[in-house]
């Protein structure tokens, strides 16, 4: 169980990841415990019989609550459970960032799973040597952990101290 956190690159990650684990045989989930774009019905499983379907044909199965906007949201746990145990992999989109290639998390973020065995955090680059107010979502939280100005220029040691508080929140860095 791998879930995905941060900005910049999530859902891209999440899907190549997802498209090479099922192009290799893997019955793959695909998930979200915040909220994602819904992929459409090719992709999207209601139920427990769709993801068995999507798998037999080679492709991954995405799994929510049909939520507004065209989204999806968490599932109920036992039901999140119960498809867990089914998949060889399960990948999860565990923030949101408002689509901006830098976030800095509140104290209650990220939202991880207790299933979770990897997280990765992911930052895009085009977030790189441009004014931190422009490109983080959660601005002010920003300039507080990296004792700036929202019109400084964020820097490749900023960008890896911002990964490094997300790992803060988790309790898994020193």
């Amino acid at each position: 169980v791998i879930s995905i956190v941060g900005a910049g690159g999530k859902t891209t990650l999440m899907y190549a990841l997802a498209s090479l684990s099922a192009g290799n045989g893997v019955r793959t989930m695909v998930t979200t415990s915040t909220h994602i774009l819904s992929p459409g019905p090719d992709l999207w499983a209601a139920n427990t019989s769709e993801m068995q379907r999507l798998w037999s044909l080679g492709s991954y199965a995405v799994v929510g609550s049909p939520a507004e906007e065209g989204k999806l949201t968490a599932l109920p746990e036992s039901e999140f459970n119960s498809y867990l145990q089914m998949a060889d992999i399960v990948l999860i989109e565990a923030d949101g960032a408002k689509r901006k290639p830098c976030k800095v998390p509140a104290s209650h973020e990220p939202v991880i799973v207790a299933a979770s065995d990897i997280v990765i955090g992911v930052m895009g680059m085009d977030a790189w040597s441009r004014p931190i107010e422009e490109v983080c979502f959660r601005t002010e939280e920003a300039v507080r952990l990296l004792h700036t100005d929202r019109k400084e220029l964020l820097t490749t040691e900023m960008m890896a101290e911002i990964l490094e508080d997300y790992y803060k929140n988790m309790g898994m860095a020193d």
